[in-house]
């Protein structure tokens, strides 16, 4: 086969209908609008779905309000205290419990769940059971078996890409959270015109304030009456009566 020989399948193209040419043509006139009318004009501007005026099918229909799983899995309940009507040891399975009654059909998904009593030994071959029906059975001497496919555990890998890198944010996240705060001393401050306005500040707030007496001692220093309290007090009192002696 040649690239000329190619040819669309047969009825896939259609050539174009023309109206409008005269009676002749079968659709000359009103171009199989009709006479007068919405529907004649050039344009119609109807909304998809209208239907003259009467309620739309899509209002019609009744509405289902929130999410629908589509791969939600439905479980047929089995309580523990209807499994007594079976003999101790038995195997209790799909098929069993079908024709017991107590499950539609054998393909159902069971799930058995702790309400009621078990006094005798069992073996359970179910899709889900609960811890506390878990228990009451193993308690009275039997056994579990799951079928089919079970969820992963808690611990357990996650599988894909994109369920590791959850995981793998989930875990830094932890990580720092639960990591202790370092303390604002040992932090790195940036250098710039505020670092060197504050250190400015703190030089400044560093120097010694000078020496100031109260009224009456110093009055009294510079009268001479008095003898220096301390030593830094003893220069200036010196100087007091150098000045006097002048």
């Amino acid at each position: 086969m040649k690239l000329h020989e190619l040819s669309p399948a047969k009825g896939s193209r259609k050539a174009r209908k023309r109206v409008g040419r005269g009676q002749g043509a079968g659709q000359g006139k009103t171009s199989g609008r009709g006479q007068k009318g919405q529907g004649s004009r050039s344009s119609v501007g109807l909304p998809t779905g209208f239907e003259g005026g009467q309620m739309p099918l899509k209002q019609r229909l009744p509405k289902q309000r929130g999410f629908h799983n589509r791969w939600r899995r439905e479980y047929v309940v089995v309580n523990l205290g209807k499994l007594v009507r079976f003999e101790k040891d038995a195997v209790v399975d799909p098929d069993a419990l079908t024709e017991a009654g107590l499950i539609p059909r054998a393909s159902s998904q069971v799930k058995v769940l702790a309400a009621g009593h078990l006094g005798h030994a069992l073996t359970l071959r179910v899709h889900r059971i609960s811890v506390a029906a878990r228990t009451a059975v193993e308690t009275a001497g039997g056994s579990v078996e799951l079928l089919g496919e079970q969820p992963a555990p808690a611990d357990a890998e996650p599988v894909g890409k994109r369920a590791q890198r959850r995981a793998a944010a989930v875990v830094k996240r932890a990580e720092i959270l639960g990591r202790p705060k370092t303390p604002r001393e040992a932090v790195p401050k940036p250098e710039g015109k505020k670092r060197a306005k504050g250190a400015a500040a703190d030089a400044t707030a560093a120097k010694p304030e000078p020496v100031r007496l109260e009224r009456g001692k110093r009055k009294a220093r510079e009268t001479g009456d008095a003898a220096p309290e301390t030593e830094q007090d003893a220069p200036q009192s010196n100087e007091a009566e150098t000045e006097d002696t002048e």
